[in-house]
């Protein structure tokens, strides 16, 4: 066999190997940022998790606030499709119900699987914001897109004539960007201990008391 045909496949081999090393780094992290907090997860921690050196931590992810964000993107779109979450097709099935109920319950199952896959590294962050200043950015950040999204979301059931008549778009987003916030979910699901059902039953039947003509 020629060098030629040699070298794209070692080459393969070598980026599948990275991205699996990428993979093990970024589940690693995850336990240790939601067990133990971000703030108290170091690096070298994080080598010992996933089983790797932790000059390969390094060489992947410079700082623990780049993994922090790469692992809480990942886990927050599901995939790691360079897709912001108001850009996928199920926010986009959301903004274009016409029925209330549906419009609630596709809201509900969206947002919840975001926070089902990402709440707890969220408050992971929101936790340690007070003496952290990449994490405090970071909550800034997400809170201010999360409340973004959820204006778009009020301003296109607007539009389809689904919110209460005593309510606006800016109130109905907010409405949203509380009832759907991480912290009302952590309450219910984990210090609460609600199940999944329990919590997604209880927020549609909120929205359609207070935010959708039910």
């Amino acid at each position: 066999m020629s060098d030629d045909v040699k070298r794209p496949y070692r080459s393969r081999r070598r980026a599948e190997s990275a991205e699996q090393t990428r993979d093990l780094i970024r589940a690693a992290a995850a336990r240790l940022f939601v067990t133990q907090g971000v703030s108290a997860t170091t690096m070298r921690q994080v080598a010992a998790e996933a089983g790797v050196a932790e000059r390969t931590v390094y060489t992947a992810f410079p700082t623990k606030a780049v993994l922090f964000n790469e692992v809480v993107n990942i886990a927050t779109a599901g995939d790691d499709l360079p897709i912001a979450v108001a850009n996928r097709p199920g926010f986009a099935d959301c903004l274009a119900a016409t029925d209330p109920r549906r419009a609630a319950e596709l809201a509900v199952d969206f947002g919840t699987a975001v926070l089902e896959r990402a709440g707890d590294l969220i408050m992971a962050a929101i936790e340690s914001s007070g003496a952290d200043a990449d994490m405090r950015e970071f909550c800034d950040r997400g809170a201010a897109n999360h409340q973004a999204n959820m204006l778009a979301l009020a301003q296109a059931w607007e539009r389809n004539g689904l919110l209460r008549d005593h309510l606006d778009a800016t109130a109905a987003g907010a409405l949203l960007h509380t009832l759907g916030s991480p912290h009302v979910h952590h309450l219910l699901r984990r210090q609460q201990d609600w199940p999944a059902e329990r919590y997604r039953d209880w927020f549609i039947d909120t929205l359609l008391a207070t935010v959708l003509k039910g």
